[in-house]
């Protein structure tokens, strides 16, 4: 008689901490507001500040880095949020590299001496920074503009 009287305690407590966890939960829609909330403050640090200074181009480089970083710490639930999650940071994280290379090669240019080792650092410098930013804006790009496609065709979609 006691096993009895335990069940009709159990089931209750435990059909409420399962629709506790449940309702507590954070909601796919809530999660893909949260990533692309997150993609979009990339996206617009790009957009605005397009590096033609060597500060401004290593600036962009770290606040991409931390974009990246932002996008890690997400604590998303969903698989396939998640793996949005894990292609968008590795697309900010190769513009942020590309970038960095960028900066490091316009700031050669600006240091190098006016004589003719001086203008094949130039020369070299000009197609590292056309070389890393071609390829990156090429995939990158391309990567980005399809995981966000993707992105909001799931996000779209009802639960």
């Amino acid at each position: 008689m006691f096993i009895v009287r335990k069940y009709p305690i159990i089931a209750p407590f435990g059909l409420s901490i399962a629709l506790l966890m449940t309702g507590c939960s954070e909601s796919k829609v809530s999660q893909c507001q949260r990533l692309v909330k997150v993609v979009n403050q990339g996206t617009s640090l790009i957009d605005n500040n397009k590096g033609t200074q060597v500060t401004t181009s290593l600036q962009l480089s770290k606040d991409l880095q931390n974009i990246t970083k932002s996008i890690q710490e997400l604590k998303l639930v969903d698989p396939k949020l998640q793996e949005f999650q894990s292609s968008f940071a590795k697309v900010f994280d190769n513009l942020s590299q590309a970038i960095a290379t960028a900066g490091q090669a316009l700031g050669t240019t600006k240091t190098a001496e006016a004589s003719s080792s001086g203008i094949e650092k130039i020369r070299k410098a000009r197609t590292d920074i056309d070389s890393s930013l071609t390829a990156a804006a090429k995939s990158a790009g391309k990567e980005s503009d399809a995981f966000g496609n993707q992105l909001n065709k799931y996000c779209s979609k009802t639960q």
